[in-house]
């Protein structure tokens, strides 16, 4: 992975050789998504896909108190041709569905505003801790566009159809503690709370098995995808790529000597 130097946009902070935490680093523009930015989040979680190395979770969170990410920068898009449009959003694109992609566990830390394409960036994330105070919407219908980065995809899976419908055709705001009653959000906590409880999430993951986690993972997201038999040969295919460890044998033997498993990932 490149160092946190390599991404303008991007703050990259390694609290532990296994955690990663990334801060969408745009605050004079509520994070704004842009062309840059869009290149970075690609890059980085690309990086990630091809070998995460130690990393065994990121965190995903906006830089400064009031926004995740306020979506596209509009100022930037402002008289672009619809070519240009479409050049721009091809980059968004592959910056969405990196994080999708990405084999290690990602957790939003959602610490405040969290609209159109920063909503988006949420809902990429395999689960979302909010901050009492964050607020949601996909906004883009009042701007003649659809959600673009999964939006469309992602929240029905996450609320179902109809809530998804609601909001999108609407393009209505929602809070955490709505988002989530609906399923969208996993935890809401206090402000000054957040990256605490995030983190320490994300500390339970990485003391697990970093290859069963992934595998997991693995397992999750391509089976939700496909019928119950297909998903079950999915979840054996990955369950076979974990007994052949030596994780699974430190833990078993962890378990039988009553210790704490020291996983390597191997």
């Amino acid at each position: 992975m490149s160092s946190a130097s390599d991404y303008a946009t991007l703050g990259c902070e390694r609290p532990s050789p296994d955690l990663l935490v990334v801060r969408l680093d745009r605050p004079e523009v509520a994070n704004a998504l842009n062309t840059q930015m869009g290149r970075d989040v690609a890059a980085l979680f690309g990086g990630l896909i091809l070998d995460p190395g130690e990393v065994r979770c990121v965190i995903l969170t906006g830089a400064g108190e009031k926004a995740f990410c306020a979506g596209g920068d509009l100022k930037e898009r402002d008289g672009m041709s619809d070519a240009d449009w479409r050049r721009q959003h091809a980059i968004f694109e592959q910056a969405f569905y990196a994080v999708m992609d990405c084999p290690v566990p990602v957790i939003a830390s959602v610490n405040g505003a969290a609209y159109g394409g920063g909503c988006e960036f949420a809902l990429a994330c395999d689960f979302i801790y909010a901050a009492r105070t964050a607020r949601f919407a996909l906004t883009e219908t009042r701007l003649g566009i659809i959600p673009g980065g999964g939006g469309t995809q992602n929240l029905p899976r996450a609320a179902g159809t109809r809530r998804a419908k609601e909001l999108i055709f609407s393009a209505a705001p929602f809070t955490a503690e709505e988002a989530l009653a609906w399923g969208i959000v996993n935890r809401v906590c206090e402000p000054g709370e957040l990256m605490a409880q995030v983190v320490a999430a994300a500390r339970r993951i990485c003391a697990n098995a970093p290859i069963a986690v992934r595998q997991a993972k693995r397992a999750i997201t391509v089976g939700s995808e496909v019928d119950l038999k297909t998903g079950l040969a999915i979840e054996i295919e990955a369950y076979n790529r974990t007994t052949g460890t030596k994780d699974r044998l430190e833990g078993v033997a962890a378990f039988n000597q009553k210790r704490p498993a020291r996983f390597t990932g191997e």
